[in-house]
């Protein structure tokens, strides 16, 4: 019988991105536009419209922002901003291979920054090879 490979299931880019143009970070179109077109780009298959609301503030850590969401094919997008702050997170999750380059150009480009902490996660690090019957 022949031994099944773990090979990973896929990446988990997570982004923290600083000093960003609080227009754009304010603009609840461009979130939208960003999570509709992305996942094109990186080669991903969308199984949604985003999802994109306002987030209130609930305290002095949060000053509130815009909040979106799109499900890929291959797994998720999620997008949160922190406007007063000039922040945001993101996550791109795939089971699929995707340049995390792409991701972060992106990014920079549309928020006018350059400061960007990134984590890239590898998920499913037993994950086998063999399909199940």
């Amino acid at each position: 019988m022949k031994k099944s490979k773990l090979i990973p299931f896929g990446l988990h880019l997570m982004l923290d991105i600083y000093n960003c143009d609080p227009e754009a970070l304010n603009d609840k179109d461009l979130v939208y536009d960003i999570l509709n077109s992305l996942p094109e780009k990186i080669g991903m298959k969308k199984l949604m419209k985003p999802y994109v609301l306002f987030a209130e503030a609930n305290n002095k850590r949060d000053p509130g922002g815009w909040s979106g969401f799109v499900m890929i094919q291959e797994s998720h997008m999620s997008l949160h901003t922190f406007i007063k702050r000039r922040f945001i997170t993101a996550d791109v999750y795939s089971c699929k291979k995707f340049d995390p380059k792409v991701v972060l150009n992106h990014f920079k480009k549309t928020f006018k920054t350059k400061d960007i902490d990134y984590n890239i996660e590898i998920r499913g690090k037993r994950y086998s090879d063999k399909n199940i019957d």
